[in-house]
């Protein structure tokens, strides 16, 4: 191979690898961002309730979207990751708020009383679980894919977005050893040294809409 072929063959792959991450940067640039005021929400509990982020004003909030059938949110429950991440929130002052935005008939879809079973079942620790059916709350915050997290700070501004941590499996096994970028931000938040990686990559099974 010659140098100039070489040099074109690194083009290409280059080429492709920002083709292949041109969706995750767009869907930043044109959804929320980390340091501006996250999207403001109205939606509906398991008990009927209504939410919204204006009313949970001096609140540091954490969102979860999830979906139960997903083999990459079981990971994080089966384990008691993600219950593990719930009760440090709790133990910090925090909210946590859990989002399913499976539309009707779609994977995850659940009833008021089937998502409190699961929360029973699980021994999961959210303060309530909002029920997107519209996926209008979805959507305001690009949510992508399940698990997704957010953290919003007690003036409304977003202070994180992305995954839970940096190994996008469905392997219970490397939960042990990710590193767990909200259990990192959570810390941060807490101790006034803010949030070193305030923007991770995503993963898990798309969100039905």
């Amino acid at each position: 191979m010659t140098r100039s072929d070489s040099f074109s063959s690194l083009k290409g792959l280059l080429a492709a690898a920002a083709l292949a991450l041109l969706p995750f940067a767009q869907g930043l640039a044109d959804g929320p961002r980390v340091g501006n005021p996250a999207p403001d929400f109205n939606v509906v509990d398991t008990g009927g309730d209504n939410w919204s982020l204006a009313d949970l004003k001096g609140k540091t909030v954490v969102l979860e979207w999830t979906n139960h059938e997903c083999p990459y949110v079981r990971k994080h429950y089966e384990t008691q990751n993600m219950q593990s991440l719930q009760k440090d929130a709790l133990g910090k002052g925090f909210l946590w708020l859990s989002v399913i935005s499976s539309a009707p008939g779609k994977q995850g879809h659940v009833v008021a009383a089937e998502a409190d079973r699961l929360t029973e079942e699980r021994g999961a620790f959210p303060k309530a679980v909002l029920l997107d059916e519209s996926g209008q709350m979805g959507r305001a915050y690009k949510a992508s894919t399940t698990p997704q997290m957010f953290i919003i700070g007690p003036d409304g501004v977003l202070l994180y977005m992305g995954g839970i941590d940096n190994k996008p499996t469905t392997n219970p096994a490397d939960v042990a050893t990710a590193e767990n970028y909200v259990h990192a931000a959570l810390d941060g938040i807490a101790s006034g040294r803010g949030v070193a990686q305030a923007v991770t990559r995503p993963y898990g099974c798309s969100v039905k809409y």
